[in-house]
């Protein structure tokens, strides 16, 4: 007879996290509801360009009162977790920061990398869990000849998030469930159902949490005047390829590299971003075919499925959540540091994005790209 393990379950108020809880509780384990509150969705409402109230969004009161419903309706016990003041510190403020200097981050991976498993696990300890478990749609498994845990790609390639989770380390890895690893979207909706959760049907979210409406130049401005602080000028010069001045912008943070649309020169052919330099505060424009390239240094890597990268690998490469992984081959350029040659030139990489490896279905690691 096998003996049930103490699970804390990762809560966030929607459809697949609950239905691991309640698919863990009927396997006759014991299960212990952890939601985590990041952010004060009340916290901008009214200021200019924000919303007076925000709803169906992840992290929001109303995912807490979803989580603590299905906690209700399934048995377990229930907690929530307080940690605005550390997710602002290391998420939001790293978000503004890196946005301002021209780059484009995401948020998500700074929350998993440096506040969610590890916050998680710590509470799960204190708690006398043996392990979390996610709503991920990721796999991870033992490799008993490398010694190493694995992260792997999930059975629904349109659900993947592994692009999200590259920063986890071995220890998370060893200590982390994701039982919706083998499954479709559909039949996590069709067994949510099967257990009678109420919020079978809840939409997904695909928004930044702390960002109303995807804007997140209202945010900037909103945020910075809460904080008393005032928009930096960041405002500069729109140069070509061959720094020939064409315009002026208003600001860096109001780019990304790949954009066409808003730059605010009317030329004979269209436009994209390029570049954009944080020191001189100059966007680089220049056409489509130019967007392209061949290599990327990626850092502050972390490698998953090896110790060391201490020889050229080929592999695939994703520069972006929905992007195809590319073939490519990754080698150590520095200490911290990957070199990524692409076989075939990738459209608009984009500086503050991941880098993420793959063999095959295996998450190799992945680093920011510089």
């Amino acid at each position: 007879m096998l003996t049930a393990r103490t699970i804390a379950v990762a809560m966030s108020g929607g459809v697949d996290s609950s239905t691991v809880a309640a698919m863990l509780r009927a396997e006759g384990n014991n299960v212990i509801g952890l939601t985590m509150q990041l952010w004060n969705q009340r916290r901008l409402a009214g200021r200019e360009g924000m919303p007076e109230a925000v709803h169906g969004r992840c992290c929001s009161l109303d995912d807490v009162y979803d989580a603590r419903r299905v906690a209700e309706t399934i048995g377990i016990p229930y907690y929530v977790i307080n940690h605005e003041e550390r997710f602002e510190r290391d998420v939001v403020r790293p978000f503004v920061e890196q946005y301002l200097s021209g780059r484009t981050p995401i948020p998500c991976s700074l929350c998993n990398n440096h506040l969610k498993f590890d916050q998680l696990l710590i509470v799960a300890r204190q708690i006398g869990a043996d392990a979390i478990a996610t709503g991920h749609y990721a796999r991870n498994e033992y490799d008993e000849r490398s010694g190493r845990w694995l992260l792997k790609r999930p059975a629904d390639s349109s659900k993947d998030q592994t692009y999200f989770l590259f920063g986890l380390t071995q220890e998370q890895l060893s200590r982390t469930l994701f039982p919706l690893g083998n499954m479709t979207k559909p039949q996590v909706r069709e067994l949510a159902r099967q257990h009678g959760l109420a919020l079978a049907e809840k939409p997904d979210s695909q928004e930044i949490c702390f960002v109303p409406g995807g804007d997140y130049k209202r945010f900037l401005d909103a945020y910075l005047e809460e904080q008393g602080e005032r928009l930096p000028d960041t405002a500069g010069e729109l140069v070509t390829t061959d720094s020939r001045v064409i315009g002026g912008h208003s600001g860096i943070h109001n780019f990304t590299v790949g954009q066409r649309k808003g730059l605010g020169v009317a030329t004979g052919t269209p436009l994209y971003v390029l570049e954009i330099k944080g020191d001189s505060r100059q966007v680089v424009v220049g056409e489509q075919e130019n967007l392209y390239s061949r290599t990327l240094r990626a850092r502050r890597v972390n490698l998953i499925s090896m110790p060391e990268l201490d020889q050229s690998l080929r592999v695939t490469v994703k520069i972006r959540h929905r992007h195809e992984p590319a073939p490519a081959i990754i080698e150590r350029s520095d200490h911290d540091e990957i070199l990524v040659r692409f076989d075939e030139p990738q459209r608009a990489v984009t500086p503050g994005q991941a880098a993420v490896f793959y063999d095959r279905d295996v998450v190799v690691g992945g680093g920011w790209i510089a």
